[in-house]
């Protein structure tokens, strides 16, 4: 059984995701809370393996918790509405396993949960900056995502991560400005 916190300051949104997960066969939330200080406690106190956080928030950012959550051994993962400058570059930091669009077809969370369990890290391409000027860390994720550990499809045939590679190695070549060829 996968255990499951999740974190979301609108309350209506919260309800509905914990409720889609307990559908779930194999997925339990554990708690629920309605900022990142709460999310802190309910990790601490249920030790789940999932942490799914919001990533603003108040009184604590998701971001914010996901940093102070790194060494607690719980996989976070940041949904967001936006992608905003510096957020990619700051997960990627924090050990975020993660960061996904909410409005992306819940679906997609429970695949990605799972995966996530699995070992890989799942970030929707859209969340990725273009003007991240860190080019070993996008070296890094090209070789994770040639060796199957990253991906943003919830199907695994083998079209589909050429696909998600090719979207990838575009992206980081926009950020190096190497012509991909």
């Amino acid at each position: 059984m996968i255990r499951i916190v999740i974190a979301e300051d609108q309350e209506m949104l919260l309800g509905v995701i914990g409720s889609l997960l307990n559908l779930e066969e194999d997925m339990e939330v554990v708690g629920q809370a309605r900022n990142g200080e709460e999310a802190l406690a309910f990790v601490h106190l249920l030790q789940p393996d999932v942490c799914i956080m919001d990533i603003e928030m108040p009184k604590m950012s998701g971001l914010e918790a996901a940093d102070s959550l790194m060494p607690a051994g719980c996989k976070v993962i940041i949904l967001t509405t936006f992608a905003r400058t510096g957020y990619f570059e700051r997960a990627l930091k924090a050990g975020v396993r993660g960061y996904l669009l909410k409005d992306n077809p819940s679906k997609e969370l429970v695949c990605s949960i799972r995966s996530i369990m699995d070992g890989k890290q799942i970030y929707s391409p859209e969340l990725i900056d273009d003007d991240s000027s860190d080019n070993e860390r996008g070296i890094e994720v090209l070789e994770l995502l040639a060796d199957g550990q990253i991906t943003n499809e919830t199907s695994n045939q083998p079209s589909n991560k050429i696909g998600t590679v090719r979207n990838y190695f575009s992206t980081i070549m926009d950020k190096m400005k190497l012509p991909a060829g």
